[in-house]
């Protein structure tokens, strides 16, 4: 698999990718953030994007990851993140993501970041890399997932088999293509 920036926010690079394939794929569209994409054989199978924080430049937000229907739970999404939290890092103190389920903030655990503490207005969990990588941080992320009340049956299943665990392993980062 490799993996690519496109460009940043300043370049202003776009992407589209089918909406019957990728969640939020009309977020891709836009030339206000900047581009990450996995690819495999030429096609796309994941694809993130990326801006400054509006109120300090020295951190980067991820603001959108998504992993073609066809490729999810593969780690594609992770090592994507993982990936594009390295390159981001070479000129940030710190990446920032709000995540708004369970699969999405595992995911990003693997990728190396670690709960915040903090909430959005919009029900997400900040997650942060560097960050406190504690198994009391990691759970603390997850009984807060597990206390919203909009969980599907899948979502809470893969909460409950979570009660005391420790972090996952971070996935192995890709390199720059």
């Amino acid at each position: 698999m490799e993996f690519v920036v496109l460009g940043g926010p300043e370049e202003g690079p776009t992407l589209r990718l089918p909406y019957e394939r990728f969640a939020y794929a009309g977020k891709f569209v836009t030339t206000s953030t900047g581009k990450a994409v996995a690819r495999e054989e030429g096609a796309v199978v994941g694809a993130a994007s990326f801006d400054r924080d509006r109120t300090d430049a020295s951190v980067a937000r991820v603001r959108y990851v998504t992993v073609r229907n066809d490729r999810r739970g593969e780690g594609v999404g992770a090592t994507l993140l993982s990936f594009l939290a390295e390159h981001l890092l070479s000129d940030a103190r710190e990446v920032r993501i709000a995540v708004n389920n369970a699969f999405a903030y595992e995911a990003a655990y693997k990728a190396g970041f670690a709960y915040s503490g903090e909430q959005t207005g919009l029900a997400e969990l900040v997650l942060r890399r560097p960050g406190d990588r504690s198994a009391e941080a990691y759970r603390e992320g997850i009984a807060t997932l597990r206390r919203r009340e909009d969980l599907g049956t899948s979502e809470r299943a893969f909460l409950a088999r979570r009660v005391g665990d420790r972090p996952p392993a971070t996935v192995e980062p890709a390199t720059d293509a």
